[in-house]
């Protein structure tokens, strides 16, 4: 059976995934970039943001590179919550395609949970994006069947994952603790005391300050 992962979910010391006032000029609301800015200088989200050139790339973030190129290693399938792929009220905007362009970096079947479903958007490069309408379990079971004997990614936003925690769906977790506080937003961790005894936790510091912890589920 394929894993279940999330990865590189960037959040602040106080717990928020994301900020309050999502919007198309705002994906992350009031804390703007500040959740990911650490990701921006290494080699492999310049290479998935089709930056200048590699040769821009800041040496002294190959300690967060390790975690964020573990991201696309070994996934057949992605599912996202709503506000993952677009902004708020982006359901009613038929010509929708997401925040990514003619060509997502996913390149995989990807799954949008939606209480408003439509068809299915194939994409340059291999993504297709599905729309679904049903329990977390049933979408799970159908993305883990796409990934054809690879692992599912869960994209976000921190509702989804939280939801996914919670149901005991998640088999690998990164969160990176940037070192700021929101104060106010969406929380990752609101409602799962104690999940940590189902795993097995370490941390990472890295240069740019990022704590790296991950979250691997016990085994037996």
């Amino acid at each position: 059976m394929s894993l279940v992962r999330a990865h590189n979910i960037g959040i602040s010391l106080d717990g928020f995934a994301t900020g309050e006032g999502q919007s198309l000029e705002t994906p992350f609301g009031h804390a703007g970039v500040r959740l990911m800015k650490w990701a921006f200088p290494t080699a492999t989200f310049q290479a998935l943001s089709g930056a200048r050139e590699r040769a821009e790339v800041d040496p002294a973030s190959e300690p967060d590179d390790v975690f964020v190129r573990r991201a696309w290693e070994g996934i057949g399938a992605e599912i996202m919550g709503a506000n993952k792929f677009g902004p708020p009220g982006w359901q009613s905007d038929a010509d929708w395609t997401g925040w990514w362009g003619e060509e997502p970096p996913f390149r995989t079947p990807t799954y949008v949970l939606t209480h408003q479903p439509r068809a299915s958007i194939e994409m340059k490069g291999g993504t297709t994006f599905h729309f679904r309408d049903a329990p977390i379990e049933e979408v799970l079971a159908e993305a883990q069947e796409a990934a054809d004997g690879q692992d599912v990614r869960l994209g976000g936003g921190p509702s989804s994952i939280r939801d996914h925690l919670a149901a005991g769906l998640v088999d690998h977790l990164h969160v990176a603790v940037t070192p700021i506080i929101l104060g106010r937003g969406v929380r990752l961790w609101d409602g799962l005391e104690a999940v940590e005894n189902d795993y097995t936790v370490e941390s990472t510091t890295t240069p740019s300050g990022v704590t790296h912890v991950t979250f691997d589920r016990k085994q037996g």
